[in-house]
């Protein structure tokens, strides 16, 4: 059994590689903070669900329910650490009471266009807190990480698919530029201290538990209120729709690979190698809610990308990364779980929610 420490383990990706994890086997040390992002009661149900603990929430605010969820999941096999990436003496707690063979760092502030309202925090969170992560691992002699990264680095390249060799020094958004920041803090870790590195580029993940401010969540709470959907730009614009099984697959054949060998420093793309614009992701998720759209246009969004699209090839050549779920298949299962999940939104259902 190894013990893997999760950053931002209570979202969507990290709770579903936190049960990935456990599920295996591991030892599981969940960070997160619970920020304001969305209702911290979205990430209480996340870790509820992805622990297979019941317990019963009266919400008394946050700081009590954080503690009762701690209790109600603390064990042998996962513990959760309420704790901000930015702050050294509350990781050096973290880091100094376990012994951690690896670090999945995921956690960040997210979103392109938030970024562009508040740079300074993203520049904080993303660029401050991923150094400080380092600093703890160098400081308690971990030397194996994944670290999130984003096919925002890419910007607005025409050459397709995207490749990890590409150019990707012309970010559009704060988020993508504090993305590429991140590769490089990682390459100069490893090249002082000798931590083995893989970088992940996800390409629009989806699925169970997605944060519900992204395209997929929005659109299909709005459609099934009835509410018209915002489009910006002309529908045109093209994403590599991601499904979150296939995203933690990758994230589990890479953390194999880096503990496997030495001297590791890579960037690898995850995602599907196809792509999907705009408008046919609308009729898919009306032709999967059996309803029909009423569509609001806007222009175009500063920051948004025109296209994502993935050449998968190098993971699959390192890893064996082979993405098995179709976008109908995906957006299916999480049509189920929306409809499933208390209140229609994105609150898990095991907990009294």
């Amino acid at each position: 059994m190894s013990t893997y420490c999760v950053t931002g383990g209570a979202g969507f990706i990290g709770s579903h590689l936190c049960e990935r994890l456990l599920k295996l086997g591991h030892r599981v040390v969940c960070i997160d903070n619970f920020n304001g992002l969305y209702d911290y009661k979205i990430k209480i149900a996340n870790i509820l669900n992805s622990t297979g603990k019941d317990a019963t929430f009266q919400f008394d605010g946050q700081e009590a329910d954080l503690l009762h969820l701690q209790q109600a999941v603390n064990g042998d096999n996962y513990r959760l650490a309420v704790a901000d990436i930015r702050h050294a003496d509350e990781l050096a707690a973290v880091f100094g009471s376990e012994r951690i063979d690896a670090v999945i760092h995921l956690a960040a502030m997210a979103g392109v266009r938030p970024s562009i309202a508040d740079p300074l925090l993203y520049e904080d969170v993303n660029v401050r807190g991923t150094m400080t992560v380092l600093e703890a691992m160098r400081k308690h002699g971990v030397r194996k990480w994944l670290c999130a990264s984003s096919s925002s680095v890419y910007g607005n390249q025409t050459k397709v698919p995207f490749s990890e060799t590409d150019r990707v020094d012309r970010s559009i958004s704060p988020y993508a530029a504090t993305k590429k920041a991140c590769e490089v803090l990682a390459h100069t870790y490893y090249h002082l201290h000798g931590i083995d590195t893989m970088l992940l580029r996800f390409f629009t993940v989806y699925g169970e538990r997605q944060r519900p401010d992204l395209a997929i969540h929005k659109f299909v709470g709005m459609l099934d209120r009835g509410e018209p959907l915002t489009i910006y730009g002309d529908g045109s614009s093209r994403r590599d729709y991601t499904y979150v099984g296939d995203i933690v697959d990758g994230i589990v054949g890479a953390l194999a690979y880096v503990e496997a060998n030495e001297s590791v420093y890579e960037i690898v793309n995850l995602g599907t190698n196809r792509t999907i614009s705009l408008l046919d992701l609308v009729r898919s998720v009306e032709a999967e809610l059996g309803k029909e759209a009423s569509i609001r246009w806007m222009p175009n969004q500063p920051g948004d990308v025109e296209q994502t699209y993935a050449d998968i090839s190098r993971a699959n050549e390192l890893f064996g990364y082979d993405p098995q779920s179709n976008f109908a298949e995906g957006l299916h299962r999480f049509v189920n779980w929306y409809r499933g999940s208390s209140h229609g939104q994105a609150l898990g259902h095991r907990a009294d929610l």
